[in-house]
């Protein structure tokens, strides 16, 4: 059943005003239990349009989409924490709570890399926030891209410390991946020898932050490599911030996947197209061509059924 627009706002701003009042936002049972119910409420398909919302309610959200990204870092070093503690921390992932929706979505996106990848498997992949706990880039490295280089960036020295330990122990992984404590608006010229680079959801917490991050990337990444980034979709933009075409200035839009299970982020993979030039503002072409290739969602479902 899809729940009215009227009744996930006002439950939101319930939850939102519970969670902001929180002394701390460290793993605990209240943290966990509030942040439970924000994601059963926000995690059913709904055609709600957050970007529409009155001013009021998009404060709220801008306020909440931070709460949620400091919660899930803190989540994430003390899993990380954890993890680290053991002689091999790879064996023991399934102690992370999102852990089964990592693999899901790690396997979506090489999926949706595969359908627009030349016939070469990336040879060098950047993950851009990749943070104490990078799942994604060890999925992919462990059970997709075998013999593919990851470079993850994160701005957070203690979360690449903790990050590296996961790996440390795996003769192949301690090999592929590595890790740069670094802005990565201060990155330009290693971007160009990314066949790949992926943006990570939390990276620009809001509108212009967002966009910015993007532009950086489009002047600086080579022609011709992808861009595969994390947006959200109806209620699911109240927990994360909603990536649109317009945003994707200097790339060509290829697909664009909203997942309806439990796996919560979009994915949107983009082109870098030839030259240096950004434009400034969105045109028609892009939305046609974001809108055309909405419908291939269909097909990726049906191959991951």
């Amino acid at each position: 059943m899809v729940l009215q627009k009227d009744y996930i706002v006002e439950k939101v701003s319930e939850l939102y005003v519970k969670i902001s009042s929180l002394g701390s936002l460290e793993p605990s049972k209240d943290v966990d239990m509030l942040f439970t119910q924000l994601v059963l409420l926000c995690t059913p398909p709904n055609p709600i349009d957050v970007t529409q919302l009155p001013k009021s309610n998009q404060e709220m959200r801008s306020k909440l989409i931070r709460l949620c990204g400091e919660a899930e870092g803190l989540m994430e070093k003390h899993y990380a924490t954890i993890l680290g503690s053991f002689d091999n921390p790879l064996h023991h992932f399934d102690i992370f709570p999102y852990f089964t929706n990592y693999i899901k979505l790690s396997l979506l996106e090489y999926n949706i890399l595969n359908q627009h990848c030349s016939t070469q498997v990336p040879s060098r992949v950047a993950f851009i926030g990749s943070g104490p706990l990078p799942l994604t880039s060890i999925c992919l490295a462990m059970h997709h891209l075998n013999s593919t280089t990851f470079d993850n960036y994160d701005i957070d020295a203690e979360a690449n410390t903790m990050a590296s330990r996961l790996i440390a122990s795996d003769p192949d992984l301690s090999k592929r991946m590595f890790f740069h404590t670094a802005n990565i608006m201060n990155v330009t010229n290693e971007l160009k020898d990314y066949d790949v680079v992926f943006l990570a959801a939390l990276v620009g917490m809001n509108k212009e932050d967002k966009v910015q991050a993007i532009d950086h990337l489009a002047k600086n990444m080579a022609p011709g490599a992808l861009l595969m980034l994390r947006s959200a979709h109806g209620a699911r933009g109240f927990l994360y911030p909603i990536v649109d075409s317009c945003d994707l200035r200097g790339f060509e839009v290829l697909s664009v996947y909203h997942p309806t299970d439990e796996v919560i982020n979009s994915v949107v993979i983009a082109r870098k197209q030839q030259g240096n030039e950004v434009p400034s503002t969105c045109s028609s072409t892009e939305d046609e061509s974001l809108e055309m290739n909405m419908v291939e969602e269909f097909a990726y479902e049906q191959n991951l059924a």
